[in-house]
C-alpha cells in the first residue's frame, strides 16, 4: 500500500498523529493523483440530488477544508471507517452531513452505507460488521472459523482457534450514545463508553504479553495471568500494565490528559520503553498530562469515574466545557456554550440516567442558562 493510501486511511479512522496529519495536508493540496481519492475517498455530498457522477475536485476540496478545520478548532472529528465493496473503501464522514448513498460512475448501483451511530467490528481482513445491540450472529476469520459470538450488547471470544502463530486483531467501534461490552479470549471483560474505540487480538498468544490498543475509555476487569503482562496502550504513548485486576482508562483525543483510574489491584504507568513505572495503588487517579509528559496521581472516589458503566453522569469538580464534552459523548448531541460566563466554573453533579432535557433544565432553573434545540444540536445562551 502507498504511504499516501495509509494516510488518507490512518485519518479517516482518527488514528493519524500530528506530523502525518501535516504530510496528507500538503499531498491533498498539491497532488493530482485523483484515482487515490476515488479508490479511498469516494463519498459525495447529498446536497446536490442531482448530480450522477462522482466529483473527486469537490470531494478533494472538502476533505482538505475538513482538515483546515480539524487544525483551527483542535476537535478531533467522530469519523468511522465502515465497509469495504469490491475492491474500494467506501468510508463515511460524520461531521454535519447525512450522506445517503455513494454513486457510482461506473456501475451506477447505490451503496447503502451504516448509519452514523451503528457500532462497528472491523475484522481482519479489512470486512466491516454492524452490531445491533439487540441483535446475535457469530464472528468467523478469514478461514470461515467461529471465533466469537455476539448476544445483545455483549461480544465474546471463544478463543477455540487453534492457529496461533501470530497475533491477528479485530477493531470495535463505538459511537457516541452507545455503550458496548467485550470478552476478550483470556476472559477479560472490557466495557467500552461512548465515542471510544478498542483493537485487540482475537486470540492472545500462550506466551508473551497481552496487549490492547485504546481510544476513547474503557473499564476493564482484566483475567489473572501472572505469566503474561496485560498492557493497555494509549494513543500517546503511555502503557498501562497489569497482571489482573480492575481498572478505568479514559484516553479521548480532544482531553488535555489520560487518566488512569485504579478499583482493585495494582496497575503501573508507564511512558515508552525506557521510563519508569508509575504504581498507582486501589482508590487512586493517574493523569498523564499530554503537554508535559509527565504523571500525578491522587486519592479519588473510584465510582465517581466508574458510574458510566451503569449509564450514569456523575461529574466532581469538573469543568463546565469538560462536562459539556462528556454530556454530548453520552447524549450523541452537538452542544455549542455561547455563555462564556460558566466556561471555566467547576461543578459537582449528579444525574443518574436522567435525559438530557432534565440536565439542561437543571442548569437554566439553578444558573439562568437558556438553551435552544434545534434536532440533535443544542446552544446555550
Amino acid at each position: 500500500m502507498k504511504h499516501t493510501e495509509k494516510l488518507i486511511i490512518k485519518y479517516l479512522t482518527n488514528s493519524i498523529s500530528k506530523k502525518e496529519w501535516d504530510e496528507l495536508n500538503l499531498w491533498i493540496e498539491q497532488s493530482e493523483d485523483t484515482e487515490t481519492l476515488n479508490d479511498y475517498i469516494k463519498i459525495n455530498y447529498a446536497i446536490e440530488d442531482s448530480m450522477s457522477e462522482f466529483n473527486t475536485e469537490k470531494t478533494k476540496n472538502s476533505i482538505l477544508e475538513k482538515i483546515r478545520k480539524d487544525k483551527r478548532s483542535v476537535i478531533t472529528l467522530r469519523i468511522r471507517k465502515y465497509l469495504q465493496y469490491a475492491a474500494a473503501i467506501v468510508l463515511f464522514l460524520g461531521v454535519g452531513y447525512y450522506f445517503q448513498q455513494e454513486k457510482s460512475s461506473n456501475t451506477g448501483n447505490e451503496i447503502a452505507l451504516p448509519a452514523d451511530d451503528t457500532i462497528t467490528l472491523e475484522l481482519e481482513n479489512g470486512g466491516l460488521e454492524v452490531l445491533s445491540e439487540e441483535g446475535a450472529m457469530e464472528i468467523v476469520n478469514s478461514e470461515g472459523e467461529i471465533i466469537g459470538t455476539q448476544k445483545g450488547n455483549r461480544l465474546v471470544y471463544t478463543g477455540s482457534v487453534e492457529k496461533t502463530e501470530e497475533l491477528v486483531y479485530n477493531q470495535i467501534t463505538v459511537p457516541y450514545g452507545k455503550r458496548f461490552e467485550l470478552e476478550l479470549s483470556d476472559g477479560t471483560v472490557a466495557h467500552l463508553n461512548s465515542g471510544s474505540s478498542l483493537k485487540y487480538p482475537v486470540k492472545f498468544l500462550k506466551t508473551g504479553e497481552r496487549k490492547i490498543f485504546l481510544v476513547g475509555e474503557v473499564f476493564l476487569d482484566v483475567a489473572k495471568d501472572s505469566n503474561r503482562l496485560f498492557t493497555v496502550n494509549t494513543s500517546d504513548n503511555l502503557d498501562v500494565q497489569v497482571l489482573g485486576t480492575q481498572f478505568n482508562v479514559s484516553n479521548y483525543p480532544e482531553d488535555s490528559t489520560t487518566e488512569v483510574v485504579l478499583v482493585e489491584g495494582s496497575v503501573g504507568l508507564k511512558i515508552g520503553e525506557d521510563s519508569d513505572s508509575v504504581i498507582l495503588e486501589p482508590g487512586f487517579k493517574g493523569s498523564f498530562n499530554r503537554t508535559e509528559k509527565n504523571i500525578s496521581t491522587k486519592p479519588v472516589i473510584t465510582n465517581v469515574y466508574t458510574s458510566w458503566i451503569q449509564g450514569d453522569l456523575v461529574f466532581r469538580n469538573m469543568s463546565f466545557e469538560n462536562m459539556l464534552t462528556k454530556l454530548e459523548r453520552h447524549y450523541n448531541v452537538q452542544i455549542i456554550n455561547e455563555n462564556r460566563e460558566y466556561s471555566q466554573k467547576v461543578f459537582n453533579a449528579n444525574f443518574g440516567d436522567e435525559p438530557i432535557d432534565v440536565v439542561l433544565n437543571y442548569f437554566k432553573n439553578t444558573y439562568g442558562i437558556n438553551y435552544t434545540i434545534n434536532e440533535n444540536k443544542i446552544t446555550l445562551n
